[in-house]
């Protein structure tokens, strides 16, 4: 292998500043949501790329975009790369994007290099990873591994109502292949960390060897509405007042299991939301993650404990459901050392780290051999609107990507 050969830094930026303008914020973040007019951009000027580059084009009932470059064997499976274009509402430039642009700068440099692989190099667009407009997130990779059917996913909802088969078919991308049965010799996904490792232990590259386990959780809080004024506070049902101290126990549940617990309120409705209403209603999620599962598991029983104390005490109806549980995951070992082994050729600074975010290449993991390369973001932010990387790092990332794909894509 020419251990010399690398890939355009410059045009990789280019490519990823170009994107970036598609649903690019005053603040310089990107808002993509997930098959909304600004996602369907996205897609076509990926895709368009891709046929520049020669690619055949393919399109699977979940709206998953696959773009191959022919290897000279076109009987083995591909060696796959890629991640996702949908973003955060406030989210940056890199997240998801710097993966599938990656993939598509592989492919170009090997173009400009005349090489032939042994087996095929495809390129995936995985929908809805956020699950920031449809819950949960990663659906579109876990119909593709059978986490999830096809009748599931596409009927997830919006808060408006709208489905993703609905909205698939209206932006055009709902393609007629059967989601999943696609193999792949290995599949890699380039990622900023989202978070602050690498940056501080000042290391270029994360050999990512897993990630950890994920529950989300959603809870309904029904107490009694009534007026602030006459209401004495002795007899209220409060389900603010509830929802309040049940952020504080997960917050608490996250300490417990230090120090790779995690424990997130993100998002919360208070109805009727009157300045001098007592809430009658709240609904909230929970976010536990965990690189252990026991320790996850540990995390769901006092949550639940907790949510039942809680309700009791404040005279609360509760209901609570776990709306999507990932275990941990370890990569597979030729995956992972491809990544360090390319590290090392490279003359890269990198260490070993475990994912604390889920991502797609977690559920491709289930169906083929897969790895992850972390690159630094700064001061580790990210689903943040100043989410950024430098092109040092993310070219260094793609470099190391373009070496572990050759190396897997020639061993065939």
């Amino acid at each position: 292998m020419n251990t010399n050969l690398r890939i355009d830094r410059d045009r990789l930026w280019q490519s990823l500043m170009t994107l970036a303008r598609i649903g690019g914020t005053e603040k310089g973040g990107v808002c993509r949501i997930a098959l909304t007019d600004l996602d369907r951009e996205g897609r076509d000027l990926f895709v368009r790329w891709c046929k520049e580059a020669g690619c055949s084009i393919e399109v699977d009932r979940m709206g998953n975009i696959f773009a191959r470059r022919p290897g000279r064997n076109p009987k083995l499976p591909a060696i796959g790369t890629g991640s996702h274009l949908d973003t955060q509402p406030t989210g940056g430039k890199f997240d998801g994007a710097y993966g599938v642009m990656a993939g598509l700068e592989v492919i170009r440099t090997l173009n400009d290099h005349g090489i032939e692989t042994e087996a095929p190099v495809e390129v995936v667009v995985w929908t809805n990873e956020e699950g920031s407009r449809f819950a949960p997130a990663m659906v579109a990779s876990g119909v593709f591994a059978g986490v999830f059917d096809e009748a599931y996913g596409l009927s997830r909802a919006d808060p408006d109502g709208k489905t993703m088969g609905e909205e698939l078919k209206r932006i055009g991308y709902a393609g007629e292949l059967a989601c999943g049965g696609r193999p792949y010799g290995a599949f890699f996904e380039a990622h900023i960390e989202q978070g602050p490792i690498l940056e501080a232990e000042r290391k270029t590259i994360g050999v990512v060897t897993g990630a950890q386990g994920q529950r989300w959780y959603e809870i309904w809080l029904t107490g009694q509405e009534a007026h602030a004024g006459p209401t004495p506070m002795t007899v209220r049902h409060d389900a603010l007042l509830g929802a309040a101290r049940l952020v504080q126990e997960a917050n608490r549940i996250g300490l417990s299991e230090a120090p790779w617990g995690r424990a997130t309120v993100g998002m919360m409705q208070v109805s009727p939301n009157s300045r001098n209403t007592i809430p009658g209603h709240v609904f909230f999620t929970v976010d536990f993650r965990h690189p252990d599962d026991a320790a996850l598991t540990r995390m769901d029983a006092a949550l639940r404990a907790a949510a039942e104390k809680v309700a009791k005490e404040i005279g609360l109806e509760l209901k609570l459901e776990q709306i999507w549980y990932s275990p941990p995951v370890a990569f597979a070992a030729p995956c992972v050392d491809a990544v360090r082994q390319a590290s090392k050729t490279l003359g890269m600074q990198a260490m070993e780290i475990v994912s604390g975010a889920g991502h797609d290449a977690v559920y491709v993991s289930r169906v083929a051999p897969t790895g992850m390369i972390f690159v630094p973001c700064e001061n580790g932010i990210s689903h943040n609107e100043v989410e950024n990387a430098t092109l040092g790092d993310i070219g260094a990332g793609c470099d190391v990507l373009l070496h572990a794909m050759l190396e897997r894509a020639q061993a065939g």
